[in-house]
């Protein structure tokens, strides 16, 4: 009889240990934790890049960039992306090669304009695609050239 009341008492404890298992195993698929959400990263576009200028000295390149024929926006020294797509035109349209017409001053435009820059006679420490200390004081030298232009 023990034998048969201990075999009951086993049946029924493995029994137990089995629904148990089969419950946390179905809770687990059924309440699973939501999808890790992952974290984005926003790039943005700076809105206004003066590579070094004051809001005097951007204004000068701005007329200058105007008076050769493509529209800068408006002449508030501010060198933001419509001033941008005008140098980039002019760059392109005089062929100093400064890639797509998009506002940004990536290496392409840099590189276009330290052409540029180099072909008028300014030091920009070459040609690389990076706006540094030389292709800035250049273009600072630039924007003063005769006062200005506006």
């Amino acid at each position: 009889m023990t034998s048969n009341t201990l075999t009951k008492a086993l049946l029924g404890t493995l029994t137990a240990v089995t629904l148990s298992i089969g419950t946390l195993a179905g809770a687990t698929t059924a309440t699973a934790a939501p999808a890790q959400q992952v974290p984005t990263q926003t790039v943005t576009i700076q809105a206004v890049n003066n590579l070094g200028l004051t809001t005097t000295e951007a204004k000068s390149v701005q007329c200058y960039v105007r008076d050769a024929g493509f529209s800068p926006g408006v002449i508030d020294g501010q060198l933001g992306s419509n001033s941008w797509k005008a140098w980039q035109r002019f760059l392109n349209d005089r062929g100093f090669n400064a890639g797509t017409v998009d506002g940004v001053v990536g290496p392409n435009t840099i590189r276009g304009l330290q052409r540029f820059l180099t072909y008028i006679g300014y030091d920009t420490g070459g040609i690389d695609g990076i706006a540094g200390t030389k292709t800035r004081a250049a273009w600072k030298a630039f924007s003063n050239l005769g006062g200005g232009w506006c």
